[in-house]
């Protein structure tokens, strides 16, 4: 015997056989779509009007650019020496130094500098300081949200992307972003203050430069040296030569005093005049009278003799006559006549011409002795002034040249500083934007796809809406759910009344 049971329900009084409860069917699902018909209707009007108070219907765009992280130049080495020591160059760019840049595109400082720069905090005339912040850090906030920043996979790339209902806006952002970028990477990259460090120190040692040089300058006008070690060194030589000059001329004094003595005794010992010529002549008319005067006494005596005696005083006056003129005649043959020529002594003469010489000489040699060694000793005097001199002046020069290696060396630093500072103002830096921002000319997502995916999305939440308010409610709508709740089966089913 079966049982029954009649309940209350907010559609019909069901009383049926109990059986076992049937699939849904397509009916059952479009009777439940009915039923819940006001809760479906509002759901889908719900998610339409969100997507039109989230403007996901305006087209969005999107603008890209990429950045290249790379390593093209090193940082220089600041020293004090002219040659810089060598830098090994790595060009390797790890995760590190691309996290690095991601994180300096991030900071927040950067894109408040955007958001200001853009316009994207909209307008802050007649606002508190303190609503203009808030309204800067709600612009950064949505900033950051909007943009996608990001390293490319096994690259040295990192890709910025940002979306606006605005094309032009996008490409602007993108822009100042990579213009505020590439300013904040110099400034914590390079060393600021480097060029305007070297220009000082330039300008100090050229300074201090000019000042050595005028002192230079000054002490030369002054002491009219132009090269004290080059003078020196030929006041030197000169003083050398004029001493040689002097010992050479005493020496030579010395010896000439000894030639004069030696040619004064030598001419003590000579004659001025030489027998050139000596001949041995007989007075012949002379030895011819004495012969005829005796041959004409021994006439006489023989004349006497036949006269007179030999006692005779006439014969004897005759004999000593005649005894005194062959004694003539025996001196005359005895005592030849001599003639001798004579001449000046050519010897005497030299060593009288020599002795004349050399005592001239003398004085000279004297005067040339006093001369040398007195221009010796002037230029031994000057040769010490010139030390002194040359001392005081090797100092200054030193002074002028290690003032001029500074100022050469940075002037070179300088130089760099300067080409270092062009070249990061020109982007020539460690990274390098390898796609510039444009500005897109389509959308996103079609505002088609756009509508289609708010119809889908609104359908979907609409028919989970009204599955889920069917699902939650607690009445009974069918004799099977009736059954299945009782565990009965239900003899009879009537509808309520007006349905």
């Amino acid at each position: 015997m079966s049982r029954g049971i009649e309940l209350q329900t907010k559609g019909d009084l069901a009383i049926e056989t109990y059986g076992r409860p049937a699939l849904p069917t397509s009916r059952d699902v479009l009777t439940m779509l009915f039923r819940q018909r006001r809760v479906l209707l509002i759901a889908f009007l719900l998610v339409l009007v969100g997507a039109a108070l989230s403007r996901i219907w305006v087209p969005k765009y999107e603008s890209q650019m990429k950045i290249l992280v790379r390593r093209q130049r090193t940082d220089v080495i600041v020293t004090s020496s002219a040659n810089e020591p060598s830098q090994q160059f790595n060009d390797q760019v790890s995760e590190q130094d691309l996290n690095s840049e991601v994180e300096l595109l991030n900071s927040k400082d950067l894109l408040r500098k955007v958001a200001v720069s853009t316009g994207l905090i909209g307008k802050t005339t007649g606002l508190t300081d303190r609503d203009s912040e808030i309204k800067i850090a709600r612009a950064v906030l949505q900033l950051a949200k909007d943009l996608k920043i990001e390293p490319l996979h096994k690259s040295n790339v990192i890709s910025v992307s940002y979306e606006s209902h605005d094309p032009q806006m996008t490409a602007r952002v993108l822009s100042a972003l990579a213009t505020a970028y590439m300013e904040k990477h110099l400034e914590v990259h390079r060393s600021t203050g480097e060029f305007k460090f070297f220009d000082q120190q330039m300008r100090q040692y050229q300074q201090g430069l000019d000042q050595a040089q005028a002192k230079l300058t000054e002490f030369t006008n002054n002491t009219g040296v132009v090269s004290a070690d080059l003078e020196r060194d030929s006041a030197l030589r000169e003083s050398n030569e004029f001493d040689a000059a002097a010992r050479q001329a005493r020496s030579t004094q010395l010896e000439t005093q000894q030639r004069i003595a030696a040619l004064q005794a030598q001419l003590q010992s000579m004659k001025p005049r030489v027998v050139t010529v000596v001949r041995t002549l007989d007075n012949s008319q002379l030895s011819d009278n004495l012969k005829s005067t005796l041959l004409n006494l021994e006439l006489k005596r023989t004349d006497l003799l036949r006269k007179f005696t030999p006692t005779y005083p006439l014969v004897q006056d005759i004999d000593q006559q005649i005894a005194e003129t062959k004694k003539a005649i025996s001196d005359e043959e005895a005592k030849p006549i001599r003639e001798e020529s004579s001449d000046r002594d050519p010897s005497y003469s030299w060593v009288k011409d020599e002795l004349t010489k050399a005592q001239a000489e003398l004085s000279g040699l004297s005067v040339r002795a006093a001369t040398a060694g007195a221009t010796a000793a002037q230029y031994h005097e000057a040769a010490k002034r010139l030390d002194q001199n040359g001392l005081v002046q090797q100092d200054l020069e030193r002074a002028a040249k290690t003032q001029e290696e500074n100022y050469l060396l940075y002037v070179h630093k300088r130089e760099e500083a300067r080409i270092s500072d062009a070249l990061d103002q020109r982007g020539i830096l460690n990274v390098a934007l390898a796609e510039q921002p444009i500005v897109p000319v389509l959308p996103v997502k079609s505002p088609l796809s756009v509508a289609m995916l708010t119809l889908l999305l609104a359908g979907a939440f609409s028919l989970s809406t009204a599955f889920a308010f069917d699902f939650m409610d607690p009445s009974f709508r069918t004799p099977d759910e009736l059954a299945n709740y009782l565990g009965a089966p239900v003899l009879a089913a009537l509808p309520k009344p007006g349905n």
